[in-house]
């Protein structure tokens, strides 16, 4: 008999009955790595710049925050005073404004703190508030410290967490929320490294990490491919500071582990579970599959999917769980396949949803089946599906790949036509293929009428990929506009994924042009977010 090589992973999922886990599940983050999947598809499958999305255990303090702030409308009183402070210069005539106000409530001085719109005017108003007699809690120094975080304000963010205790003449210590705030910060905005130097700053200072603040440095490890150093500190977490994991901790680590390509590891963890009386969820199953898809293991993952209708209601799959696995059918281009699982879905009760059918259509554009594409699109429209920003730029791509720039033109005007909104992968896949074609002047086109539009700095959930515009910015570069492509580069990288080699070519367009301080700015700016330069 012919023995299934992955027998004993799957002998670890045994039947019984589990809880859930508090954060829901429309936060699970899968992590197959995809230019085309923005909008609806990217919460899926692509890397978030963000790492605490899905799979961080809140904090009590910022919880309380939100709490107190979660009324539809703010107070008059907070509106007008931040109304005040967002309209005129910081000044004494300012302040007697705002006394007229006075007192002040601690709901009214927090909600008052998040209206208002610059860092600067913040601290202005959370200092001018402590001297006229205001005493600050915990939930206001964790919020300045969350505004100067979300403004990248790193500088001001470490200095006021240190001035804490002085500021409250002692009344709030320092604790491992406030450290916590700052570590996150830096790792949303990839300074991994800086993250870990605040860790050490807050140990030698005798403050013991919570499990809350390992989770988040597990997740930013693994996120920067560095696993072995996550052994090391999962040691330091149980045999140091005696943290207990829990079940967030062990879907981070899974998942990790999983995108690192260490499936043994991620096993590990997963069997570890049960030592800390940590019951797998609906998401560390979903993991494991998703995990599995990414090996090219699709059939034990179905395995895996079919063995959860076993373990209870609550580790039923839903549509995200097979959503994944017609993802990993997809990329295996085994279409006979993903057709028996969306069978499957509707015999177990699941509709397949917008995200399965674009999955799908991904998976017919890469194998260039596009007679299939109109079989599941009809299919998916009988069933509500709509044709979306996504699916048009999947079939773009498709069509560049195979040198067909103008067929994309054609989908890319029906877009237009259809007022389906255009999205910067529409232009990404037009200004690439246009590049690979030599039509250069036509790509800059397209990109003046993207510049124009503003559509890099929308804020519209879609991570950029910033090697896609590689070919153009080396255009612009050898014909002395560095300075052009710097702007795009700058506006890419509000939201998109860092590339050492557009650094290379906006570095080498400044010395050519003899901008050298422009090109060492930006060396600085790479090495900085633990990039290092090409040979």
């Amino acid at each position: 008999m012919h023995t299934n090589p992955f027998h004993g992973y799957l002998s670890v999922f045994t039947t019984q009955s589990f809880t859930t886990l508090k954060n829901p599940l429309s936060k699970f983050i899968c992590l197959f790595s995809t230019s085309l999947l923005p909008s609806n598809l990217a919460y899926l499958f692509s890397e978030q710049s963000t790492a605490t999305a899905s799979a961080e255990e809140p904090n009590n303090v910022e919880n309380d925050i939100h709490l107190q702030n979660d009324k539809p409308d703010k107070s008059n009183k907070a509106r007008t005073m931040a109304r005040l402070i967002n309209t005129k210069p910081w000044s004494a005539q300012l302040e007697s404004s705002l006394s007229t106000h006075t007192p002040l409530s601690e709901t009214s001085v927090l909600q008052t703190l998040r209206l208002i719109k610059a860092p600067a005017n913040a601290i202005h108003f959370f200092n001018w508030t402590q001297n006229t007699g205001f005493t600050h809690s915990e939930h206001s120094y964790f919020l300045m410290l969350e505004i100067f975080g979300r403004a990248r304000n790193f500088n001001s963010a470490r200095k006021f967490l240190l001035s804490i205790p002085a500021k409250s003449n002692n009344a709030i210590p320092l604790t491992d929320k406030f450290f916590y705030s700052l570590i996150r910060s830096y790792g949303n905005a990839r300074l991994f490294r800086e993250s870990i130097k605040v860790f050490k700053t807050m140990k030698s200072m005798g403050i013991s990490p919570s499990t809350t603040t390992f989770n988040y440095l597990f997740l930013i490890l693994l996120k920067r491919g560095w696993p072995g150093k996550v052994f090391e500190l999962y040691d330091e977490m149980l045999k140091t500071y005696g943290a207990k994991p829990n079940l967030y901790t062990f879907n981070i680590l899974i998942r990790g582990f999983f995108m690192n390509s260490r499936m043994d590891d991620a096993f590990r963890f997963f069997k570890e579970m049960e030592l800390f009386n940590c019951k797998p969820n609906l998401i560390s199953y979903t993991t494991i599959v998703e995990g599995l898809c990414r090996a090219g293991k699709v059939k034990i993952a179905h395995d895996v999917v079919k063995d959860m209708h076993l373990k209870g209601e609550n580790l039923k799959p839903n549509v995200i769980t097979y959503t994944i696995l017609v993802r990993g059918y997809c990329f295996l281009a085994l279409k006979l396949c993903y057709n028996l699982v969306l069978r499957e879905m509707v015999d177990c009760g699941i509709k397949p949803n917008d995200i399965t059918y674009n999955i799908i259509i991904h998976g017919l554009c890469e194998a260039q089946m596009f007679d299939k594409i109109k079989y599941f699109s009809d299919r998916g429209e009988r069933g509500g599906f709509v044709h979306d920003t996504c699916t048009f730029n999947m079939v773009m791509n498709s069509h560049c790949k195979v040198g067909d720039v103008s067929k994309a033109f054609k989908v890319f005007e029906k877009m237009k036509e259809l007022k389906v909104q255009q999205d910067s992968v529409s232009y990404s896949v037009l200004i690439r293929g246009l590049c690979e074609k030599l039509d250069f002047g036509m790509a800059e086109e397209l990109l003046d009428e993207l510049l124009v539009k503003e559509i890099l700095l929308c804020d519209d959930g879609v991570t950029t990929v910033v090697a896609a515009y590689n070919p153009i910015l080396e255009y612009l570069c050898r014909n002395g506009k560095t300075k052009k492509a710097e702007l795009v580069f700058r506006q890419l990288m509000r939201r998109g994924k860092p590339n050492p080699m557009a650094y290379k070519t906006l570095i080498l367009g400044h010395c050519k042009e003899g901008t050298c301080v422009a090109g060492h700015m930006l060396l600085v700016f790479m090495l900085r977010r633990d990039f290092f330069p090409l040979s």
